[in-house]
């Protein structure tokens, strides 16, 4: 993995000031509002009752998920074609840059961003610290719906990242496998989502919420690189494939290359009962 720290947090996220400057320049920016809850209402109320000027709303469970069904856990990848259809009616193009942000943290940001860029745009980012962080810089904010005026052409080509599916998993994928979850879910005292508690056998714990600071923002570079010290090319994942796609946008806006994400995670990993569960503490390492 590598560490090209300063570059690398530019390319995926963008603070709320610098976006600011880039719209007032006149600068052309879809702007994607993802915000919601996954124990809440859906987040369009949110987004109508004040989001940044001119941003689209497009919902997680609906519109950045497939429908649920065997396998590919609570959230699974959309279809390229609906998600091409998603993303155009919401005004994207190959070549016109992203932003996407949510309410605070990026989780379901950070989903629209591993999509878009797994689908092969190559200009995408997320706002650190999110709608929260826009406002509290005083930042101007719209209210109502809205509808981008012309239709994007975005051509999806999924495929640009790698992804782990169970059956790698099971087989060895030669490279650490990280749970990103909260540790009491990860040890199995406590599972508010999915039907059984636990981990994979072998994984490691390192919760995504330890790389956010108190304002939801991803902490600085070295930070992240201590939480994965020995920790190479982790395969990332969580309850059903959002939180892990967090993990690995600060992974990389810390210039930690190499990581993966298995998309259906442990919701995905309970679909099939014959696949082992493990409790516990974290397995000891050499």
């Amino acid at each position: 993995m590598s560490t090209d720290q300063g570059d690398a947090r530019s390319r995926v996220l963008v603070e709320p000031e610098e976006l600011a400057a880039r719209l007032d320049r006149g600068e052309r920016v879809v702007l994607l509002d993802v915000r919601g809850s996954m124990t809440g209402p859906p987040g369009r109320p949110e987004h109508e009752a004040g989001h940044l000027p001119g941003a689209v709303f497009v919902d997680l469970e609906t519109e950045l998920s497939g429908p649920h069904g065997h396998g590919g856990g609570r959230h699974p990848l959309p279809d390229p074609e609906a998600f091409q259809a998603v993303m155009r009616a919401a005004g994207v193009d190959d070549d016109v840059p992203v932003v996407a942000y949510d309410g605070a943290t990026s989780l379901y940001a950070a989903r629209l961003w591993w999509l878009l860029t797994d689908a092969g745009h190559r200009d995408v980012r997320v706002l650190d610290g999110g709608y929260a962080g826009w406002v509290a810089a005083g930042l101007p904010v719209e209210t109502g719906p809205v509808a981008p005026q012309v239709p994007g052409g975005f051509v999806a080509h999924p495929g640009h990242r790698d992804r782990v599916d169970a059956a790698a998993i099971l087989a060895g994928v030669g490279s650490p496998v990280v749970d990103v979850r909260a540790a009491n879910r990860y040890r199995g005292e406590t599972e508010p989502f999915d039907p059984v508690a636990g981990h994979i056998p072998g994984a490691l714990n390192r919760p995504t919420a330890d790389l956010l600071d108190e304002r939801s923002r991803f902490r600085p570079a070295a930070e992240v690189a201590a939480a994965f010290a020995g920790v190479e090319a982790p395969v990332l994942y969580c309850g059903s494939g959002v939180t892990a796609a967090q993990a690995l946008l600060a992974l990389e806006a810390a210039g930690l290359e190499g990581g993966r994400i298995y998309p259906g995670s442990w919701s995905d990993w309970l679909s099939d009962p014959e696949r082992p569960v493990a409790t516990g503490e974290e397995p000891a390492t050499d």
